[in-house]
């Protein structure tokens, strides 16, 4: 059975992509924001509700980037849809994930960062956003865009 989530790439007028530090394993995790689909929910619906959740944001989504899938034998049959948001209301605020209980938070920090800072970000999940995710905002109208990716497991 696949499992579906949804992630958000938001920028800002400087051109920066807004990010959130996770703690998880005793390390910092770089992502943009997104989660799980839950039950009863569309990916686009997902990816609005987890910015929000995260972030203190309203967010309309505008486009889809990629569609990413994994088979591996370890994690499963997994997709993630990676849309480009816009910022339609709310505060950005540090927040939270209403799954875990108040001393079990992972979010612990949310703010925009440039595209040189997130070169230098010792981790940022997927790694690939270091480099393909610049390439598509600056062709980002090209006919040429492909959203389709699977991961292999090395």
């Amino acid at each position: 059975m696949w499992v579906g989530g949804a992630r958000v790439v938001i920028l800002n007028h400087q051109k920066e992509v807004l990010m959130v530090r996770h703690r998880q394993d005793g390390k910092d995790i770089w992502l943009v924001p997104g989660g799980s689909i839950e039950q009863g929910e569309n990916a686009m619906e997902a990816a609005c509700r987890e910015v929000l959740e995260e972030t203190g944001l309203e967010v309309d989504i505008t486009n889809l980037i990629w569609h990413v899938e994994e088979v591996s034998p370890r994690r499963g049959q997994r997709f993630v849809n990676f849309f480009l948001g816009e910022i339609i209301g709310g505060r950005l605020t540090l927040g939270e994930d209403p799954e875990r209980g108040p001393n079990h938070q992972v979010v612990e920090e949310v703010r925009f960062v440039s595209q040189k800072e997130m070169q230098d970000l010792e981790v940022l999940y997927p790694e690939y956003l270091k480099n393909e995710l610049w390439e598509y905002l600056s062709r980002q109208d090209s006919c040429h865009h492909k959203a389709f990716k699977v991961r292999k497991e090395r």
